[in-house]
């Protein structure tokens, strides 16, 4: 309630022109708003939420089963903590092209400042596993025609994820990726590149703004945040890494809370409760409470 000072619209305007600035944008994934908030804290430039990590924090595999509503709920919750932009993840649009559009306006009703939308076919599986299929690129232009007719907000950022490159080739992925800007795609997201020299071929070969997925355990290497700004990208995502730093810790602490039988050898693990207390605003929320209910109930008849 008291994080946020900018509208929705203010954000997406920011963000358009933070795009511009030459400068490498770094979004880590969001899991849950307290991680937003600790993200914004620290001094990155926004904030993502990965359909993975969105489908693990419900026990579910990332293969499309979540729902447009599960979706945007998360989305909304997310984005109103935060003063930076955020960028969401819609998977194929859920649908046909009208159920992109949908998809589309209902990040857009919900704050977000962008998302993406990509050619898998349903039931899709993550970016850098094997086995992907992809649509025909005329169905892909079809979504991307659609979401992007969806917007209302000019600086509603519509990004085009193309996994082609895992199935068709790198060179068809390229021609596919040219085919989605020109349908109405505001940046691109090449996924499951395979080396430098691919992304280097992509940037070159596209002029809208780029997008660099950096996940772990990936087919991609990770590169860093210079080699990436060399490379002419305009925004790197760290999708999981916080889920995966905080389910790494959870897990390792269990296993001590089993061993021991108490939590005092693991304390210097955990974030404090002042910590938490600070990154929650408590004394804020304190202090407005307060004046508010500062009056005093007296004895004098109305």
């Amino acid at each position: 309630m008291l994080f946020t000072k900018k509208l929705a619209a203010e954000k997406r305007a920011d963000f358009r022109a933070k795009l511009k600035s030459g400068k490498l944008l770094q979004f880590p994934g969001a899991f849950n708003p307290l991680t937003a908030q600790l993200i914004e804290r620290k001094g990155f430039d926004g904030v993502y939420i990965s359909g993975a990590a969105m489908s693990a924090e419900l026990c579910l595999p990332d293969i499309g089963i979540t729902t447009l509503t599960e979706f945007a709920e998360r989305g909304h919750q997310i984005a109103r903590v935060t003063d930076l932009p955020t960028i969401i993840d819609i998977d194929t649009g859920f649908g046909e092209p009208m159920s992109a559009a949908r998809s589309v306006r209902a990040m857009e009703e919900m704050g977000l400042s962008a998302c993406h939308i990509e050619d898998q076919v349903m039931p899709k599986r993550c970016g850098h596993l094997d086995g992907k299929e992809v649509v025909s690129t005329e169905a892909m232009v079809q979504r991307v025609k659609a979401a992007a007719e969806a917007k209302r907000d000019a600086n509603f950022i519509l990004i085009a994820r193309s996994d082609a490159r895992a199935v068709e080739g790198l060179d068809q992925a390229i021609e596919r990726m040219k085919a989605y800007v020109d349908a109405g795609a505001d940046m691109i997201f090449p996924e499951a590149m395979q080396n430098e020299k691919e992304f280097e071929a992509v940037r070159k070969a596209i002029k809208v703004p780029m997008l660099a997925n950096m996940t772990e355990f990936g087919k991609s290497r990770l590169l860093n945040k210079k080699e990436l700004e060399n490379l002419g990208f305009n925004l790197v995502i760290y999708p999981v890494t916080t889920l995966r730093l905080a389910m790494g810790a959870v897990d390792r602490g269990l296993d001590r809370l089993l061993k021991d039988g108490d939590q005092n050898g693991i304390l210097d693990e955990m974030q404090h409760r002042r910590d938490l207390y600070d990154l929650l605003r408590y004394h804020d929320y304190n202090r407005f409470d307060q004046s508010l209910y500062n009056f005093q109930v007296g004895d004098t008849p109305r």
